[in-house]
């Protein structure tokens, strides 16, 4: 599987991994301290080829992310549940600890983040559903975040996830309808 974008990544390990799973070229952030220099070198490549933020499901990874969205608009972003990324000795959490298959289905799944935030989905829509402030809340947000495509979040950062993906409240609905299908069956 040959990918035409750069994949961002935090570091060495992580791109071994990509480079195991897939034909790509990586930039790594080494670390949450993005430097001028790397964010110069990402928007030059989303320039010219695109690019996609991999970076492991953890706080580090989603304040990288956060800091090259803000700067680098449009590039791509790739999500991992963090079951797929938990070592094997479950001792360690990142894209470097991923099966191939996972890495592939993350980047094959990568989408577009959009800032043009249309409010469809509000806060007491989350509450109603059960994401937010109630039992069981979190692991109904990790199966919607699964069947969205756009990874884990936490209650506060759930809404405006959904808004930059621009998840209409259909789809949302009916990944909705998909958990709590889910839930029953257990």
């Amino acid at each position: 599987m040959r990918i035409k974008e750069f994949i961002v990544v935090e570091g060495k390990d992580d791109t071994t991994a990509i480079k195991r799973a897939v034909n790509a070229d990586t930039i790594e952030t080494n670390g949450s301290a993005i430097n001028q220099e790397t964010i110069e070198k990402i928007k030059r490549a989303q320039e010219s080829r695109g690019v996609i933020i991999f970076t492991d499901p953890d706080y580090p990874g989603e304040k990288i992310r956060k800091t090259i969205a803000e700067k680098v608009p449009g590039a791509k972003h790739a999500f991992l549940p963090k079951e797929a990324a938990i070592a094997k000795n479950g001792k360690g959490l990142g894209v470097e600890h991923a099966q191939i298959e996972a890495i592939r289905n993350a980047l094959r799944d990568a989408q577009i983040m959009s800032e043009a935030i249309k409010e469809e989905i509000t806060q007491e829509d989350l509450i109603t559903a059960g994401l937010i402030g109630g039992s069981g809340s979190k692991e109904r947000r990790i199966l919607l975040g699964k069947i969205l495509k756009i990874g884990y979040t936490n209650g506060k950062q759930l809404h405006k996830r959904l808004m930059m993906f621009q998840i209409s409240r259909q789809e949302f609905a009916e990944a909705l309808a998909v958990v709590v299908q889910e839930e029953r069956n257990e």
